[in-house]
């Protein structure tokens, strides 16, 4: 029988500001005491929730319980951008394109089926329409180098045959307000998600389905035994025939793929709302998404009253953290170096301050694979998100219940023909490494 002890748990820097600004919710109650269910998964992000959705798809006598270490919205889900894009976003290439056409087409056409099972659910759970949203979304350039990454990508796009608009400074500051970028890429099949509204709205759905939730409850040991797996909190247990780990690099906290994942910390501030003066002096659309040219660049984001308010995110300032923690010291510092990014970008409003700031996690593998499939008998993972935490999450979570089920699919076909994760150098040279490239990666996107 195989145990595993968890050597850490999830740890977040400063408050999730999409859950900051919606509604409160009421606290869900933690695990106590000894439960039982058919199915646990750990993990309450958009792996867990897809997961527990498909499986009762699947099979609506099933009895689901998920646990999360946080509350829903405000772990890694609630500090996500947002953005559920559909066509090829491969962060470690210069212009995004992936590992080839074939490949490509194939992972957009997943892409688009995790799209639609997310509309599907914001129909039928009424999601607030303004929390998922089909708008497109933009790789927004200013530099010369950005504008020829645009070109690149546009040229894989045309072999793609996928529909996408180029567009020149002026349209860029029609949409924006900015007179900073000198060009833009826009694709229409993204779309834009209220990370924590949509999870939250996710989550009450599927507990009217008869999903049991916990939140405050982080797993600190799994085992298995006769009656299948065993997970056990501070202050519970919860007993199932089969267990789902979906919580992306914590796969590695429990001993899976260690050496093999990399942790990236990124970081993000909300502005406050934007007061009637300070929207005049802008201008520019009310609700807009644009990724940087260039994948180490500069993430924006502008949201109106249907999101949480008239705001902009901004997001920027990846580094290396193989224990998956940053400090209160490294969010002070990339805020000071978002605060010049924002400025320049939009000058008009320097007078409008940073209400929310916070970390996140994203994990990655260096040959760009996640990690789906059966670890040990009735154990299987939804995890490694290759931070796509929207649209990849999403595939995994289905895949792990079809999985589970006995069902093949395109979802599990194409996850099945992925290899290990490659591993890394060993520590401290993969911190050193990594951090090392990320600097020169960003230096030379400094104006992305």
């Amino acid at each position: 029988m195989g145990a595993h002890q968890a050597i850490r748990a999830p740890v977040f820097n400063g408050p999730a500001g999409w859950a900051m600004i919606l509604p409160p919710v009421p606290p869900r109650p933690r695990l106590t005491g000894a439960q039982g269910c058919d199915v646990a998964i750990i993990g309450a992000g958009f792996a867990g929730l897809a997961a527990a959705r498909r499986l009762h798809q699947i099979d609506p006598s099933l009895d689901v319980v998920i646990l999360d270490a946080a509350r829903i919205a405000e772990g890694g889900t609630g500090r996500n951008s947002g953005f559920m894009i559909d066509l090829p976003h491969e962060l470690t290439s210069a212009d995004y394109a992936g590992a080839g056409d074939s490949h490509d087409r194939q992972l957009t056409r997943l892409n688009r089926h995790a799209i639609e099972f997310a509309a599907e659910l914001v129909a039928e759970y009424a999601i607030p329409a303004g929390w998922f949203q089909r708008a497109g979304k933009i790789n927004a350039a200013a530099s010369a180098a950005g504008l020829a990454a645009n070109e690149s990508y546009a040229r894989h796009l045309r072999g793609l045959g996928e529909a996408h608009e180029m567009l020149d400074a002026q349209a860029m500051r029609e949409i924006t307000g900015s007179s900073y970028y000198r060009g833009g890429l826009y694709t229409p099949g993204t779309a834009m998600i209220q990370p924590a509204g949509y999870v939250q709205g996710f989550a009450a759905g599927l507990e009217r389905a008869g999903v049991r939730i916990f939140e405050d409850s982080a797993v600190t040991r799994i085992e298995s035994n006769a009656q299948g797996w065993r997970a056990v909190s501070a202050q519970g247990s919860v007993q199932a025939q089969r267990l789902i780990l979906a919580n992306n690099g914590h796969l590695e906290s429990f001993g899976f793929k260690r050496g093999r994942l990399m942790h990236i910390m990124l970081n993000a501030c909300m502005t406050e709302e934007l007061p009637p003066e300070a929207l005049r002096a802008l201008g520019g659309h009310e609700c807009w998404g644009a990724t940087p040219a260039d994948p180490m660049g500069t993430t924006v984001r502008r949201i109106g009253p249907a999101q949480g308010g008239n705001r902009i995110v901004i997001r920027q300032g990846g580094y290396y953290r193989p224990g998956m923690q940053t400090s209160a010291h490294d969010l002070s510092r990339l805020v000071a170096h978002m605060r010049r990014k924002f400025d320049v970008r939009f000058p008009m409003l320097k007078g409008v301050r940073f209400e929310y700031s916070w970390s996140g996690h994203l994990c990655l593998s260096r040959n760009g694979v996640s990690v789906m499939r059966e670890l040990e008998p009735g154990l299987f993972a939804a995890c490694v998100d290759n931070g796509l935490g929207t649209t990849r999450s999403t595939l995994t979570g289905i895949g792990a219940a079809e999985l589970l089920c006995g069902r093949s699919s395109d979802i599990t076909g194409f996850f099945a023909a992925e290899v290990e994760p490659a591993r890394l150098p060993p520590h401290p040279f993969d911190s050193i490494g990594a951090n090392l490239y990320m600097r020169w990666k960003e230096w030379q996107s400094r104006l992305e």
